[in-house]
């Protein structure tokens, strides 16, 4: 058995989406999953709480990245202006090399409904995240519910327009947020 390795929890990521890919998400164990990597099934248990874990990891990594953008937009940004800076602040999480995994992915939830219910949930979450951010940076009720819940809307639809084209996930955002913004005039 491999010990010691750095990125140990990468690793099993992207052995846990390749088997997920292959075999498909209910036919691999977490054991399975470990084996790929020359691990212990206890090893994948001491970095993930279960096999769904594995495709949701990072997930705190995405939503500093939205609580940084909201922070850093100008103090007379409007809600949406924050939420657009949010936006840019989350993209950088997605650089283009990252968009075959990521196609992967989507494909291994799409195939799933208990993994799409945990996507929803997941999006929820930085909804729900986005909308105290903007709360407390003085935005009142309704408008910072507003504003978060169309900011996640915008990148889950940008998301999945940048899983199919050759486009920056930034510039995708930045469309579907403009076309957001012509629904509302």
């Amino acid at each position: 058995m491999v010990r010691w390795e750095p990125g140990t929890p990468e690793r099993l990521q992207r052995a846990a989406l390749e088997l997920f890919a292959t075999r498909g998400y209910e036919e691999t164990t977490a054991a399975e999953i470990a084996q790929a990597v020359g691990l212990t099934e206890r090893t994948f248990f001491r970095h993930f709480k279960d096999k769904r874990e594995a495709l949701f990891h990072g997930q705190d990594l995405l939503e500093k990245a939205f609580l940084e953008g909201v922070a850093a937009a100008p103090e007379q940004a409007s809600p949406l202006e924050m939420v657009s800076a949010a936006l840019r602040a989350a993209a950088a999480s997605f650089p283009d090399e990252r968009r075959p995994l990521s196609r992967t992915r989507q494909d291994v939830i799409d195939r799933n409904p208990a993994l799409q219910e945990r996507e929803r949930h997941k999006l929820a979450s930085l909804a729900a995240t986005i909308a105290e951010a903007l709360r407390a940076r003085g935005v009142g009720e309704p408008a910072a519910t507003l504003a978060a819940q169309s900011g996640i809307t915008v990148f889950g639809v940008a998301f999945l327009r940048w899983i199919d084209e050759e486009r920056p996930l930034d510039a995708i955002m930045q469309d579907v947020l403009g076309e957001l913004r012509t629904v509302l005039r």
